[in-house]
């Protein structure tokens, strides 16, 4: 044990393996012209690896690339500012207290790094430097969609044509051709709904593919169904589209218009933020017909594309 260090208490399994690595192998010079070195990246990274320096800014634990601050143990074993409190100030490596240590050497050479985007494979094939490879990556247009059905929770995420097949294969979607709609909703005791998610329903209209969700919950204190539809892409390109939905009785219509949203928002965000068709259930048992005790609601609809 290191003079000073302290028993740690033991919180990894024994047979963990973790790089080694020796720090001393990577020297900055204070008055040399700086140099942007362009080093791949490894396979969960986005492609082969040129060279190890990568390997030195992966965090030990959870094998993301580390971005300041980069804390280090008294023996010099680095790992991530997160990971630190994962391990309850252990390291992982030699099991001494963590102390309130940066790797300023290790920061400095990351600065002097650039990587290519982790999603090249999907297709971005843009280079950037070290620090501003995460914040690209939060909002590359390359990187995956989470899985838009809602009816559980799905940690599926991939491209638009991989999820299309998902839906229809894994979770049995109804997929439907063409730019208008006419759909029934039916529910035998409506009184006794308070959250309630009807199966999603994929159209292909103009060769993209668009997401009609409906379902029922509490706005407030007030029971209300919703219906809205969300686009399978990106918001820029959700933006040239328009839709409406309708439900009518009686001589009577709701009509809702707006612009589906993109997936990258989640279900849960367009609902909150009101985003649709909004329907209380007074209303929707007076369109439903009958002696108002069944919800039997007709939404109907079409998608265009503006000009």
């Amino acid at each position: 044990m290191a003079p000073g260090g302290s028993a740690c208490k033991e919180v990894f399994e024994s047979n963990m393996k973790f790089a080694n690595y020796d720090l001393a192998m990577l020297k900055v010079e204070k008055n040399s012209t700086p140099v942007k070195t362009i080093i791949g990246l490894g396979k969960k990274h986005g492609m082969a690896s040129s060279n190890g320096v990568h390997e030195l800014l992966e965090c030990p634990v959870c094998t993301n690339l580390m971005y300041p601050p980069i804390h280090q143990c008294p023996n010099g074993h680095t790992l991530c500012s997160n990971c630190k409190i994962r391990v309850h100030n252990c390291c992982p490596t030699c099991r001494l207290k963590l102390e309130n240590i940066r790797c300023l050497a290790l920061e400095k050479v990351a600065e002097s790094l650039e990587l290519p985007c982790r999603y090249q494979n999907l297709g971005c094939h843009n280079i950037f430097p070290y620090y501003s490879k995460l914040k690209h990556e939060q909002n590359c247009l390359f990187r995956p969609y989470n899985c838009p059905y809602t009816g559980s929770e799905c940690s599926v995420t991939s491209d638009i044509p991989t999820l299309v097949a998902h839906l229809k294969d894994d979770h049995k979607v109804d997929m439907h051709d063409g730019c208008t709609f006419n759909h029934r909703y039916v529910k035998s005791n409506p009184h006794e709904v308070e959250n309630a998610t009807w199966m999603l329903t994929v159209f292909n209209c103009f060769g993209r593919q668009f997401c009609l969700h409906f379902e029922a919950f509490q706005l407030g204190k007030a029971p209300v169904y919703m219906a809205f539809l969300r686009f399978m892409g990106e918001e820029g390109e959700a933006k040239k589209f328009s839709y409406t939905l309708e439900v009518s009785a009686y001589d009577r219509k709701l009509i809702w218009q707006g612009v589906p949203r993109s997936i990258r928002d989640s279900h849960r965000k367009v609902r909150d933020s009101q985003d649709g068709l909004i329907i209380p259930r007074n209303l929707a048992l007076f369109f439903s017909g009958g002696d108002q005790q069944e919800l039997k609601l007709r939404v109907t609809g079409r998608i265009w594309k503006e000009q």
